[in-house]
């Protein structure tokens, strides 16, 4: 009985693991496609050049 706990708490464990990574994994993309719209998507000063869109 405890080995099929063990295998079933294993499982579970693995599980949780690689749902969180795909979510990871989402998130990234989210993020990676936030940060390249700020750069297509920058405004310009008056004097011409072009202004970050972030402040670090």
């Amino acid at each position: 009985m405890l080995p099929l706990i063990l295998v079933l708490l294993l499982a579970l464990i693995l599980f949780g693991a690689g749902f969180a990574l795909k979510a990871l994994w989402w998130v990234a993309v989210i993020v990676l496609v936030v940060w390249l719209l700020g750069f297509v998507a920058r405004s310009t000063h008056s004097s011409g050049h072009r202004n970050r869109w972030y402040r670090w």
